[in-house]
Parts: C-alpha cells; sequence; structure tokens
C-alpha cells in the first residue's frame, strides 16, 4: 500500500470516528428529548389536553428552517426530521391519553 494511500486511510478512519461519536450524542439527545415528552404527554393527558398543538409544530418548524439555515443544513431536510419526530411523539401522546396518563411511552 502507497503512503498516500495509508494516510488517505487514515484520515477516513479518524473522520469515522468523528462521525460515530456524533452519531452517539444524537442518539442520547434524542433519548433526552423523548424523556420531556413523555411528560409533555402525561400532562397533556391528565389534564385531558390534545395530544397534538398544530400552532406550537408550525412555529417548530419555522424555527428548526431558520436554525438550519444559519448551520448551512438544508432546512426541508430538517423539516422532514422533525416531522418524523412529531409523528413519533403524537402517537406516544395518544398511547398516554388512552392509558390515561399512566404509560411510560412517549
Amino acid at each position: 500500500m502507497a503512503a498516500d494511500e495509508r494516510e488517505a486511510r487514515e484520515e477516513l478512519n479518524g473522520i469515522r470516528m468523528s462521525i460515530d461519536n456524533i452519531d452517539a450524542a444524537l442518539i442520547h439527545m434524542l433519548a433526552e428529548r423523548f424523556k420531556y415528552t413523555q411528560r409533555v404527554g402525561r400532562l397533556k393527558a391528565d389534564h385531558g389536553l390534545p395530544p397534538t398543538d398544530p400552532d406550537r409544530e408550525r412555529r417548530q418548524i419555522a424555527r428548526l428552517r431558520a436554525l438550519a439555515e444559519e448551520s448551512h443544513l438544508d432546512p426541508a431536510f430538517a423539516e422532514k426530521w422533525f416531522n418524523f419526530v412529531v409523528a413519533e411523539v403524537i402517537q406516544h401522546h395518544e398511547e398516554i391519553a388512552g392509558s390515561n396518563g399512566s404509560a411510560d411511552t412517549e
């Protein structure tokens, strides 16, 4: 193996390690986020509030799109990610509401 290829592979491995660390951090952050959305779901269920909040979702989409633009991330991707997460959260809120707020899922 040539020296330049070896250097390229070493750099590639270092970059991949950084990506792996970022992926781990993202998973931990999502877990933390869902802990809070579970609390929201229980609070909503305990007080008879609807599992969805379209106005908040619209505000969050606008905020995240702006953050994405500032960060040089595709705003459409940020919105798709948010919509994916919100769909999961809503499903959990509905499950919590169906069990009168006693479910541990969110």
